[in-house]
C-alpha cells in the first residue's frame, strides 16, 4: 500500500495550511519547534512571508510602596496582523537591528538573527497562523483599567489562578515580580524564587540566581516567557517533564511559542500579547490556558 498516495490530496479539495486539521506531535523544545516551522509544518513557509517592521522597547517600572526598579526590554516583530516579542538582558541586541532587520524574510530572521530575535520571530509566526483571541481553548481575562499597581495585582492573581496546590506547597517563580510572589502566598503556596537581576523582595525573601536549586525543590513551577529569550526554557521544561512537576508559563515574551508546549510539559499558561497591560491604563487581556489534566 502506497501510503504517500493516500495521503496525498484530490486537485479539487482546498488547501488550508494555515488551519491544517491533523495533530502534529508536540515539541520536545524550541529548536525543534523552530525547525518544525521552517519546515512549513506549522503553515506557510516562512520564506514567503515578510516581517513588516522590527521595533524595540525599553521600560522602566517601580510600583507604589516597592524598593525595586524593573528594568525590561523587548525586541518585536510585526508581522501581518499579529506581533512577537522578546525580552532581552542588556547588550544582547542593538536597536541598530531594527533598522537592518525590518523587512526581511521571516525564514531569515529564524535562521540568522540573534537568539531574542529569532524567539520573537517565532513567536510573531505561530501568532498569526492563529491568534489568541480566536483559540476556543483560551480563557479570556480581562484585567480592569487602573493604576500599575492595580493592574499588576490583577495579572497576577490571573496567573496564580492556574496553580492547583495545597496550602505550604512549594512554588519556584522563575522571573520574581513582587505582585505575583504575593498572589502565591494568598493562595498557601511557598515562593521559591530565583532571578538573575534580583537579590531581594520588597519584603526581604532571598532571591537565587541557581535555578537548578528551585527546580529540585519546587512542587510546582511559574516561569516567565524570559527564559525562552535567555535561553532557559529548555531546561526548565525538562526537568519539570522528568519531576512531574506542573509547570505554569506567564508569557508576554514568546506567548504563542510557550503554546506550542501545551500538555507536553507546560501545564498552563497566562498568554499575554503585545501590546502589553503596562503599555496602558485602560482594560486590556490576557488569555489563560490549561492542557488537560491538572495544572
Amino acid at each position: 500500500m502506497n501510503r504517500h498516495a493516500i495521503d496525498r490530496p484530490r486537485p479539487d479539495q482546498p488547501q488550508h495550511p494555515r488551519h491544517a486539521p491533523h495533530r502534529r506531535p508536540a515539541p520536545t523544545g524550541t529548536e525543534e519547534l523552530l525547525a518544525a516551522v521552517l519546515a512549513g509544518e506549522h503553515g506557510p513557509r516562512p520564506a514567503d512571508l515578510v516581517a513588516t517592521s522590527v521595533f524595540w522597547v525599553h521600560h522602566g517600572t517601580r510600583l507604589a510602596g516597592g524598593s525595586t526598579t524593573y528594568l525590561n526590554q523587548y525586541v518585536l516583530v510585526r508581522l501581518g496582523d499579529a506581533f512577537g516579542a522578546c525580552a532581552f538582558e542588556t547588550g544582547e541586541v542593538d536597536p541598530s537591528l531594527c533598522r537592518e532587520t525590518s523587512g526581511s524574510p521571516v525564514d531569515t530572521l529564524l535562521r540568522e538573527a540573534p537568539a531574542p530575535l529569532r524567539i520573537a520571530a517565532l513567536d510573531a509566526y505561530l501568532a498569526l497562523m492563529r491568534p489568541h483571541r480566536k483559540a476556543t481553548e483560551a480563557e479570556p481575562v480581562t484585567l480592569p483599567a487602573g493604576t500599575p499597581e492595580t493592574r499588576a495585582r490583577a495579572r497576577d492573581a490571573a496567573i496564580a489562578g492556574l496553580l492547583d496546590i495545597g496550602a505550604g506547597a512549594r512554588v519556584g517563580l522563575i522571573g520574581v515580580v513582587d505582585p505575583l510572589v504575593a498572589a502565591v502566598r494568598e493562595r498557601g503556596g511557598e515562593p521559591l524564587l530565583c532571578d538573575l537581576n534580583l537579590r531581594t523582595t520588597r519584603w526581604g525573601d532571598p532571591v537565587t540566581h541557581d535555578m537548578h536549586e528551585v527546580l529540585e525543590a519546587a512542587d510546582a513551577v511559574v516561569a516567565t516567557g524570559m527564559t525562552l529569550g535567555n535561553g532557559s526554557f529548555d531546561t526548565v521544561l525538562a526537568r519539570c517533564r522528568e519531576r512531574h512537576v506542573p509547570l505554569v508559563v506567564y508569557a508576554q515574551t514568546g506567548s504563542a511559542v510557550a503554546r506550542a508546549f501545551l500538555g507536553a510539559g507546560v501545564t498552563a499558561l497566562s498568554a499575554e500579547p503585545f501590546p502589553f497591560s503596562q503599555f496602558s491604563a485602560g482594560p486590556t487581556t490576557l488569555y489563560r490556558y490549561r492542557a488537560a489534566g491538572r495544572a
